[in-house]
């Protein structure tokens, strides 16, 4: 290799709340010469980055912005909306709530948020927080709660809080995108393995379908004689019908198998 020669490498971008870990594992069993960089983006950055030639595919956050049209995606799974509160909260006693249970509630909307709310349920704060940690850390002082995705409830876990399902609010939906005009082959190989493609799929890359094949047994000449009739006297049981003739005490030529046979007669 030249000193002007880059080695291929692969980089993944991905969004705050989103685990790749399966997905990395199997592209490094896969694919060992091709080293997987991944490259942890805020939520509102991702099509920057990935036009940016930053990345060369993303776990983003649906919907993308209205205006990012240039971009392919695979929706992968839809997102549990929570409500994260204090563990002493009233809203801690029961298994899930409604926005209609958090009417009195002060619900923070940090201006990374990812629910894409039509119309924020409780009471306004004063002051929209940064971020969902910022926000976190003011539902631990007990200001108010935040209504996340599962994956964020989990990403900025206390012991001082919990979290319940929030069963008519909106959700979040994770894809795999990446720009329309930079589908390389690198990419290719990355959607397979996301959609669960095995090494020998035909759309795979890392080994082609006809090499995966195992090759056609020849097809079998038939056996010597095969379809000919046989000669006769030498079929598969021959004879057999004298022989059911002797063991019913016939001869073969229809006289009585055992039978003595007439005297001659004298000649005149």
């Amino acid at each position: 290799m030249t000193g002007s020669e880059v080695s291929p490498s692969f980089r993944l971008a991905y969004v705050p709340g989103v685990t790749p870990a399966k997905w990395v594992r199997i592209w490094n069993e896969r694919l060992p010469d091709i080293p997987l960089h991944l490259v942890a983006v805020p939520a509102a950055e991702a099509c920057d980055v990935l036009l940016g030639g930053d990345a060369d595919a993303g776990f983003v956050r649906l919907p993308l912005p209205a205006e990012r049209t240039d971009f392919s995606a695979i929706p992968l799974y839809t997102e549990t909306t929570v409500v994260v509160i204090p563990k002493d909260h009233v809203v801690a006693a029961v298994e899930e709530v409604t926005t209609e249970d958090l009417a009195d509630e002060i619900v923070l909307h940090p201006l990374d948020d990812v629910l894409g709310w039509e119309r924020l349920p409780g009471r306004p704060a004063i002051e929209r927080p940064a971020t969902t940690a910022d926000a976190v850390e003011l539902v631990a002082a007990g200001i108010g709660v935040l209504a996340v995705p599962q994956s964020l409830a989990r990403l900025h876990h206390r012991k001082d809080l919990t979290y319940r399902p929030l069963t008519d609010a909106p959700q979040s939906r994770v894809a795999l995108s990446w720009p329309e005009d930079a589908t390389t082959d690198m990419v290719e190989d990355f959607i397979g393995i996301v959609r669960g493609r095995t090494v020998n799929s035909s759309r795979g890359r890392t080994q082609p379908q006809a090499e995966a094949r195992s090759p056609k047994a020849p097809a079998k000449s038939p056996a010597k004689g095969q379809g000919k009739a046989q000669p006769k006297g030498k079929r598969p049981g021959a004879g057999g019908g004298a022989q059911r003739k002797a063991a019913a005490g016939k001869s073969p030529r229809g006289g009585a198998g055992g039978a003595k046979r007439g005297k001659p007669r004298r000649r005149s």
